[in-house]
């Protein structure tokens, strides 16, 4: 009876009314506030405050509204603000929703994703180390080219440290709270500076590509380790001195069957704090936008050159690879919503754990 056209559920199958005996409450300036109690993980994407508006004729029940209610989330609670009274519910989204047999399946995939990352960046550094070769004086555009190297190793132990932090933060929640706030803050860092490695590839890219001209920059691969390297370690540590509590042991749980009943899937050290989060979501997203936008070019220039088809058909490989290396991939977090949200998962989780 109390179920959408969706399918959807209530939260805890609990449902709250509240009524004037002298008559219909509507239009409050001043919101009354309804608030359930939970144990599961839930945001704005996933539940959301409704009540129960009649229906019409005889023939109809009724069905949930969300006109007039607003939600606002805390810790183990979701309040409701209406402008009036009547059954108040917390409707939660199943297409919103993951279930712990793909949650548990997607746990796997990253850490293998990440195992293989971490291995194949280690390789690889480690050959670079053995196979060095002695500098000689260049110039202009070659001195661009030749910094195309460096900047990648910069990117694969950027990488590196990345997974292995991954990797290490679920062990590390089960330590000190201390030693979690350290892992956690070291995951934090180590993504700002792999996204930031990625916009040094994008920036670089743009010297080498779209510039028609020789370009020189005093200190080249100096500044670009100070922005990428330098910046967000300096962030992170700020942070970390001033709000400790930023980072910690952070659980991942899921619902079953949307009872009161929540399942510990894992438990990493990571942020746990939301403005944190927002802030690491719009720092990611300007730098992705930069870099898709110098893929776009990059492609651009591609379609108006005229090639054979089998320089034609390396330039497009080209790209494809320029679209891992550019982390567009990490993109995917912006389609975590709706019907999109298994597939954006299994993607995500697929192409990031393997970038390296």
């Amino acid at each position: 009876l109390l179920q959408d056209a969706h399918n959807s559920s209530v939260l805890n199958n609990d449902v709250q009314g509240a009524f004037l005996q002298s008559g219909e409450v509507v239009g409050l300036s001043h919101p009354v506030e309804i608030q359930f109690w939970h144990d599961m993980v839930l945001d704005d994407t996933n539940a959301t405050c409704v009540f129960w508006q009649p229906g019409a004729s005889a023939d109809s029940t009724g069905s949930w509204s969300r006109a007039g209610c607003k939600t606002t989330h805390g810790e183990g609670t979701v309040t409701c603000h209406c402008n009036h009274l009547t059954y108040f519910a917390v409707l939660l989204d199943p297409d919103a929703t993951v279930s712990p047999v793909q949650l548990a399946l997607l746990t796997h995939i990253s850490n293998i994703g990440c195992s293989l990352s971490a291995a194949a960046t280690f390789c690889i550094l480690l050959l670079r180390c053995f196979s060095r070769t002695p500098c000689s004086p260049l110039s202009g555009r070659q001195r661009l080219r030749d910094n195309t190297t460096r900047i990648h190793m910069h990117l694969l132990a950027a990488l590196l440290l990345l997974n292995t932090a991954f990797l290490l933060s679920t062990p590390l929640a089960t330590s000190t709270e201390g030693l979690c706030q350290v892992a956690a803050a070291l995951l934090h860092a180590s993504l700002l500076c792999a996204l930031a490695w990625m916009a040094a590839e994008a920036f670089h890219l743009n010297l080498l590509v779209v510039k028609v001209y020789n370009i020189y920059v005093r200190q080249y691969l100096l500044k670009l380790c100070l922005f990428a390297w330098g910046l967000p370690t300096l962030a992170v540590v700020a942070v970390f001195i001033f709000r400790r509590e930023t980072y910690g042991y952070y659980s991942i749980h899921t619902s079953e069957g949307y009872q009161n009943m929540t399942i510990l899937l894992s438990a990493r050290c990571w942020l746990t704090s939301w403005p944190a989060h927002y802030a690491t979501l719009l720092y990611a997203s300007l730098i992705l936008l930069f870099n898709t936008v110098v893929l776009g070019r990059v492609v651009a220039i591609l379609r108006r050159t005229q090639q054979p088809k089998w320089q034609a058909r390396k330039d497009w490989v080209t790209v494809l690879g320029l679209t891992c290396l550019l982390g567009t991939t990490w993109g995917l977090v912006f389609f975590h919503f709706g019907i999109l949200l298994v597939a954006q998962l299994y993607l995500f989780t697929i192409l990031n754990s393997l970038q390296g």
